[in-house]
């Protein structure tokens, strides 16, 4: 009997509810997977809506988890220490990661018949990164993570290749491969060092057992920290592991590169959060002044190079938001590295800046699709006149590039800026303060400069064709969340002074 006990113990009741959002979109990858063997060639968008009703369940399944209370695969030792968490935070990146990911879907519908694209493979490694993705803000072991941060970068390596014969693509593909597959082998050695030093992998746990680490492997110790750090940076584009950055956005499928830009930051901000405010706290002395330097290096680095973008040249506009969302990531990193000198609570900064961010970037590249189906280059010259000939694109895009300035009307770029101003003023860290004004000021003048040239004149005959459904729903969707976020602009304030851990 007792045996029978003991063995009874050890069998772990699923909180399926809990895992319903990765766990839903990972089963419809599967059948879109399958599916693709039996549908004809002529049906292949049957895979693109299954795939954009997949992820619609999924984003209803998190209702459930609003109160923020589930955990699931504890310890039966002790059922505080659990390897899966949807607690507030949890459930705001979830949001953000699935809501992002379907319009994402909405954009390729089109473009993987337009791209000639191989739609099974398409959007079953759409579907499975999005998967991993959504595990990632849940995972609360190392373990965990780790395997949550690859499932959702690997089918993105295939993705940025996924057009067959162009050369530009296969380079994006393999540089986004090489310097991605190294920074999770230094990753990788970091973890391997955290659990000699600790001898587990729960964050929580590594939490306390690094509050006393014997003095012989506080240099191992603060060894696995700064290498754990360092993969997490790569995936956050971080300077200096940025340079993957434009050249992986010019030559993968545009709809791919607004999915990187957004969904992939939000896998690398969210592991960084773990690792550093859940995992690390004891070691905040190493890496709040690295993040903080990080900060201001990757926002000036991005701002300049965006700065320097030529109208003319081929793909600038893919270029300039690239480059942009290099200098984004440096505002991102602030609050992160304001935990270390203040609170936690300095992460609501980061989500609600995340948020915003995610709407109006993948409103950006939605208006940047609907462009490159007549100009293929994708220059920014090739949006003057844009007003004359698509005035409800010209004005969304105009005021998306508005919000990511930080200009009324897009008062959700101001807040959310501010709120990450007052987090580094909180914290002490004035000069990065300054860093970050003086960038927003460069910022100001490229933004500006693409949206005046949605204004002007265009020249010759401006030609017309018609407008695909989805795209036109994915710039509608984008720019009615933005107006409605710059109407409550309080929602962002109650992410930054709210704790979204339980």
């Amino acid at each position: 009997m007792t045996v029978a006990a003991e063995s009874a113990s050890l069998v772990q009741s699923v909180d399926w509810t809990a895992i319903a959002p990765p766990t839903i979109t990972a089963v419809v990858g599967l059948i879109v997977l399958v599916a693709d063997l039996f549908v004809p060639e002529g049906k292949k968008a049957l895979l693109g809506r299954l795939s954009i009703a997949g992820l619609a369940v999924a984003l209803v399944s998190l209702l459930p988890l609003r109160a923020g209370d589930r955990s699931t695969f504890c310890l039966t030792s002790d059922t505080e220490v659990c390897s899966y968490t949807a607690d507030q935070f949890t459930v705001v990146i979830q949001l953000l990661v699935l809501g992002g990911a379907l319009l994402t879907a909405l954009l390729s519908v089109t473009e993987t018949a337009r791209d000639k694209l191989p739609a099974g493979e398409f959007w079953f490694l759409l579907m499975s990164s999005a998967a991993g993705a959504a595990l990632l803000p849940a995972s609360r072991d190392l373990a965990t993570l780790v395997v949550a941060l690859e499932v959702a970068s690997l089918p993105a390596f295939a993705l940025v290749g996924m057009k067959r014969g162009d050369r530009l693509s296969s380079e994006a593909a393999l540089k986004f491969f090489l310097s991605s597959v190294t920074a999770t082998a230094v990753m990788l050695l970091g973890v391997s060092f955290v659990y000699a030093t600790t001898g587990t992998l729960h964050l929580t746990e590594i939490a306390v057992r690094l509050d006393d680490v014997p003095a012989q492997l506080d240099t191992l110790a603060k060894a696995g920290v700064a290498l754990t750090l360092v993969g997490f940076a790569f995936k956050t584009a971080a300077v200096p592991f940025h340079f993957w950055v434009p050249d992986t956005y010019v030559g993968a499928p545009l709809p791919v590169a607004a999915y990187l830009s957004v969904i992939g930051k939000a896998v690398g901000f969210t592991g960084l959060i773990l690792v550093t405010v859940v995992a690390f706290p004891s070691y905040a002395d190493v890496w709040g002044p690295a993040l903080a330097v990080l900060a201001a290096l990757t926002m000036t680095v991005g701002n300049v190079a965006a700065l320097r973008q030529s109208a003319t040249r081929a793909y600038s506009a893919v270029r300039l938001l690239a480059w942009s969302s290099v200098g984004q990531a440096g505002y991102l990193l602030v609050p992160i590295a304001a935990a270390a000198y203040s609170s936690d609570d300095q992460i609501g900064s980061t989500v609600a800046y995340a948020l915003m961010y995610a709407v109006v970037n993948l409103g950006a590249f939605a208006v940047a699709a609907l462009v490159a189906r007549t100009h293929p280059l994708n220059r920014i010259a090739d949006y003057r006149g844009l007003y004359a000939t698509r005035p409800l694109a010209a004005l969304a895009l105009g005021f998306f590039l508005l919000c990511l300035a930080g200009l009324p009307p897009g008062i959700i770029g101001l807040f959310a800026k501010v709120t990450v101003f007052s987090a580094a003023v909180d914290a002490g860290l004035g000069w990065l303060a300054v860093v970050m004004a003086v960038n927003v000021v460069i910022a100001l003048y490229y933004y500006l400069q693409w949206t005046a040239v949605l204004f002007r004149a265009p020249e010759g005959e401006p030609a017309k064709h018609a407008v695909p459904v989805p795209v036109t729903v994915a710039i509608v969707l984008t720019a009615v969340l933005g107006v409605a976020l710059s109407g409550v602009p309080q929602t962002v304030l109650r992410f930054a002074t709210g704790s979204l851990f339980q």
